[in-house]
């Protein structure tokens, strides 16, 4: 574990001095800032969304806007996690090292989700906005930044995964946005199916994850989810990673 937590020490390090990842965030919070700016706006003129929605259970995933650009900046963040490194060849340099694939990945993925929570850290300032001018229900919140972390635990574990399959960190961006946007895409078949495979559709469907925790329900089932997925593409980054050292 010491090496997983000095990999990701000076992986935080990389991302904090590199300028991508403060055009993510800046990026982020303006598409972000602005959609709340506009449900808000909605919610006091029209008096509500109807129902018991507010801004905030609106705006943690109950618009196409909220997921659209985690597709785009997710692949951003994570491609160059292992791909850099083969690129300019310091994997090598570290599989000859006494360091072991699992704590590569677990120090790279670490790494991610400091990122990830560097990313909507600053959108609390919503809940404390909109606090000022309302009622806030502070668990539905905190349940929503526990969707949220849920979400980001294996969007991060699928691009690393990814990252660890490309060659360079263009082609990982790329499997990264698929990857996702295929489960994203499956997920929506809640909509559209009946029966069975509605119900399989909206246990994969992040939409429907974060709609129950947007309303303050914390559904077990859809934290087992994220954590299995999110094991197995770690599991499988860490199985890529001997596998290159064997070749």
């Amino acid at each position: 574990m010491k090496a997983a937590w000095a990999l990701a020490k000076r992986e935080i390090a990389s991302f904090f001095v590199s300028p991508v990842i403060y055009v993510v965030v800046v990026v982020w919070l303006l598409w972000s800032g602005f959609g709340f700016y506009l449900l808000a706006k909605h919610y006091a003129t029209n008096g509500g969304f109807g129902g018991s929605d507010t801004p905030l259970s609106m705006f943690f995933g109950q618009t196409i806007f909220f997921y659209v650009p985690l597709l785009v900046l997710v692949p951003v963040i994570t491609m160059k996690l292992l791909a850099e490194e083969k690129k300019s060849g310091t994997l090598e340099a570290l599989s000859t090292a006494p360091v072991t694939e699992t704590s590569i990945v677990l120090g790279k993925y670490v790494a991610a989700m400091a990122c990830w929570v560097a990313l909507w850290f600053p959108t609390t300032f919503y809940a404390w906005i909109t606090s000022r001018y309302g009622d806030v229900d502070w668990g539905a919140v905190g349940a929503s930044y526990l969707g949220v972390m849920g979400m980001g635990a294996y969007y991060m574990a699928i691009g690393l995964l990814m990252s660890a399959i490309a060659p360079n960190q263009i082609v990982a961006a790329v499997l990264t946005f698929l990857a996702l946007g295929i489960l994203f895409a499956v997920g929506l078949g809640q909509f559209v199916f009946d029966d069975i495979a509605r119900e399989v559709a909206e246990y994969i469907s992040v939409w429907a994850h974060m709609e129950s925790f947007a309303r303050g329900v914390v559904d077990s089932r859809y934290l087992v989810y994220d954590a299995s997925v999110a094991a197995l593409a770690l599991f499988l980054a860490v199985r890529v990673l001997a596998a290159r050292r064997l070749s």
